[in-house]
């Protein structure tokens, strides 16, 4: 755009180009597993650390949807992201009309959310849709061939937990015991030990019923915070 200054998600884009750093880059692209048959296989990522896109979040948060479904649609990890905390921001202030077409905006580009993304997301957007409304379609999600829709399931019932209520969590939960992927054992150990952070005899309750046949890293991450006698009991099953 010679001449003419950057707007909308170009300008974005060119923010978060000023502030990348190709150390943290390769940093990144290891540690969300990006190689061939990897879990984040073909993502690309130009280092740019949270704080600074906190701070660009801000910035731009008036972007039009428009714009942010161009970044969201970016093989830049941190484009997606960018659009994402915007997306965020944006719900929590919107009226239902604006809520309705983020969520469904969301919906249609999950592909796209992966990783980190998922859980800076899921609950922010899905969750507080779904909060008001009927909760079944998480159980949709759970059921999904696509690992990061089973994640965003899982990861929206924080939504729920955060009013006191359970259900939904334990209901994720459950249908994702049997998952063989380890990014949702441990969404789901997670979101258990939160339930348990709030009410430990109804997470205890889940656990007692299917501490033996669940995942081990389910599991471990959802006995994480308890005494060490109680944690060793519950990974020989001796519950009773």
């Amino acid at each position: 755009m010679t001449g003419t200054a950057l707007a909308g998600a170009a300008a974005a884009r060119a923010a978060l180009r000023a502030r990348a750093d190709p150390e943290v880059a390769r940093g990144a692209m290891r540690y969300f597993k990006t190689g061939p048959g990897e879990y984040g296989e073909g993502d690309t990522f130009i280092g740019v650390r949270t704080p600074a896109m906190r701070r660009l979040a801000r910035e731009y948060r008036t972007l039009p949807l428009d714009d942010l479904a161009e970044l969201l649609r970016s093989p830049v990890h941190e484009e997606r992201g960018l659009a994402l905390m915007i997306l965020v921001w944006q719900f929590a202030r919107g009226d239902a009309a604006v809520r309705e077409r983020i969520h469904r905006l969301y919906l249609d580009h999950t592909r796209h959310i992966n990783w980190d993304l998922v859980d800076l997301s899921a609950p922010g957007i899905v969750g507080e849709y779904m909060v008001d409304r009927d909760s079944s379609p998480l159980l949709e999600l759970a059921r999904s061939e696509l690992v990061w829709e089973r994640r965003i399931a899982m990861l929206a019932t924080l939504a729920f937990i955060r009013r006191g209520r359970y259900d939904e969590t334990l209901r994720v939960a459950e249908l994702l015991l049997g998952d063989r992927h380890d990014l949702i054992h441990k969404a789901a150990g997670r979101m258990l030990r939160e339930v348990g952070k709030r009410d430990r005899a109804v997470e205890e309750a889940f656990l007692r019923a299917h501490c033996r046949h669940m995942p081990r890293t389910m599991l471990r991450y959802a006995i994480e915070r308890f005494p060490p006698e109680l944690r060793s009991r519950y990974l020989r099953g001796n519950v009773d």
